[in-house]
């Protein structure tokens, strides 16, 4: 699944990068996006698939620390950058025809370096904050990976502020960009009740799907994680949240995209069609 997760993210970069037809908004976006995924998986999933294997499970401070800051903060990104990706949607169903004119360069590239700051500058604090605490003498993460919340129960002190400072963190970086994505998708869908004719509709609707799917798979995990960390689940179902998130998740967006998007599709036949052309005059030759 790790090696899926790589293998399509990774083509579904340079898919982008070599067909000129993808050079849009739209899929400079889904390129940060792939990014985000495969990095997320690659900051969780080797370590753990390691300690698979071995008999002593044990993580370095240091690597421990690393691994929970790279891990909160392309979290953080995904987040900023779905409700970028939900504007964008906004822009190209409700205002069709100036959305060249609004979706520049320009304004796309400031947008993802939003998401990557925001996302990054979150994480640093976050994890400053968390090794600040003093560890007990069991230092056993009864977790997949440095998670958060599984090593703020490692302190040995009252947590509350940490759980406060976890709390504005998700406000801010979880529910904001959520709430940005539902207004987004309020405006999409009252205007495209508003097209007469059901095949305009179903082409606007289209565009969206995979967003959506998208939206649905991340967001939903993170608020039931994050959001209220007193009533959070069990330690059992936040291992499986976390394996969801950072296995299922980054795996499934390529193969979403792929399966759901016709442009996506148009770009993998001319590039397999170029493929095979090139292994057939080789075979001749």
């Amino acid at each position: 699944m790790y090696l899926l997760t790589v293998l399509g993210n990774i083509l579904i970069v340079l898919l982008i990068r070599l067909d000129s037809r993808l050079h849009t908004p739209m899929y400079f976006f889904l390129t940060n996006l792939s990014l985000v995924d495969v990095s997320y998986a690659t900051s969780i999933v080797p370590q753990m698939l390691v300690h698979f294997l071995a008999k002593r499970k044990v993580i370095p401070y240091v690597s421990c620390a690393a691994q929970l800051f790279f891990s909160l903060g392309l979290g953080g990104i995904e987040f900023v950058l779905l409700a970028v990706m939900a504007y964008d949607r906004y822009v190209a169903v409700c205002d069709p025809l100036r959305y060249l004119i609004i979706m520049q360069e320009g304004l796309c590239t400031r947008l993802a370096i939003i998401s990557w700051v925001s996302g990054s500058t979150n994480s640093l604090m976050q994890t400053v904050i968390t090794f600040q605490l003093p560890m007990c003498t069991n230092k056993y993460i009864d977790h997949i990976s440095c998670e958060l919340l599984a090593v703020v129960r490692l302190a040995c002190v009252d947590t509350s502020s940490n759980e406060v400072a976890i709390m504005v963190s998700s406000i801010i970086l979880l529910m904001t960009p959520f709430c940005l994505v539902l207004l987004s998708y309020i405006r999409i869908i009252s205007t495209i009740l508003k097209i007469q004719s059901t095949e305009g509709r179903k082409k606007a609707f289209h565009t969206c799907a995979s967003h959506l799917t998208v939206v649905a798979l991340c967001y939903g995990m993170a608020i039931f994680t994050y959001i209220q960390p007193h009533s959070s689940p069990s330690v059992l179902q936040e291992k499986l949240i976390s394996l969801f998130y950072a296995i299922l998740t980054p795996m499934l967006n390529p193969m979403i995209y792929s399966l759901r998007n016709k442009e996506v599709k148009g770009a993998w036949q001319k590039l397999l069609g170029k493929f095979s052309g090139f292994t057939s005059k080789l075979t001749t030759g």
